[in-house]
């Protein structure tokens, strides 16, 4: 088997994420992310739901890129998906412009949101997502530009508006993970400040804080991401990525 790429670490952080989600929508944007749910899913944590993408839930584990291979297992239509959501009963991993260090995220606009420098998507579902059921973040490339002291804009909401807003927030509010082409980090329970987890292989603490532009809660051992098994390796090369999309995301 030849050497793991980093996009291969990402996929497992990805996938990990999901681990003993149970049954509940998994949705992911981005291609390691999409790499990672369908590993999750065909191996450790089999009760995911995933769409094709339209209107139905499937059963098997198909390449990306190609069409849906695999047998209907529920009508999901958009109607439903609220009613789901609206219960915690789905686990999204987002890509966000901007993190700040109680996991507040900007998709929104660049600058002052009545002049902005840079217009985004909007808000788009972000604020229902992070307050009516678990929220992870994929960000393919960590820097300053991304984890800011402060959002321009709160599109998703973190831990401290969250308490702030009270029970109506925080009752399915869970934000789980930030995986990056870095490190893997989550949040503290006392504080839910970001909380550096793991470094992917080549990659140091100082690495990670350099490219972060606020202070890192860090443990005071700090582990090394674990890489794919060959048999998530093979499963990842000729199954579900076997056109290496990976790549194009993450280059290490």
């Amino acid at each position: 088997m030849s050497t793991v790429t980093r996009a291969e670490v990402c996929a497992v952080a990805c996938a990990e994420a999901y681990r003993d989600s149970g049954e509940v929508i998994a949705s992911a944007f981005g291609t390691i992310p999409a790499v990672g749910v369908r590993l999750a899913r065909h191996t450790f944590s089999p009760d995911l739901v995933v769409s094709d993408g339209e209107a139905t839930a499937v059963r098997g584990t198909w390449a990306l890129g190609g069409p849906t291979s695999g047998d209907a297992e529920a009508w999901l239509p958009f109607n439903q998906i609220f009613d789901l959501v609206w219960n915690g009963k789905r686990h999204i991993m987002m890509i966000p412009t901007q993190l700040d260090t109680h996991g507040n995220c900007n998709i929104s606009a660049i600058g002052d949101h009545a002049r902005p420098k840079v217009q985004l998507l909007g808000v788009r579902g972000a604020p229902g997502n992070t307050v009516y059921h678990p929220t992870s973040y994929w960000v393919p490339k960590h820097s300053t530009r991304v984890f800011v002291p402060k959002v321009d804009m709160v599109s998703g909401v973190g831990y401290d508006n969250a308490r702030k807003a009270g029970p109506s927030a925080t009752r399915y509010h869970e934000l789980r993970k930030v995986v990056t082409d870095l490190a893997v980090l989550d949040f503290t329970t006392d504080t839910g400040r970001l909380r550096l987890v793991s470094v992917h292989p080549g990659v140091t603490v100082d690495d990670v804080v350099t490219a972060t532009g606020f202070e890192l809660v860090i443990p005071s051992e700090v582990p090394q991401t674990r890489v794919p098994t060959p048999a998530e390796l093979e499963l990842i090369r000729t199954v579900i990525d076997p056109h290496n999309l990976r790549d194009k995301e993450v280059q290490a």
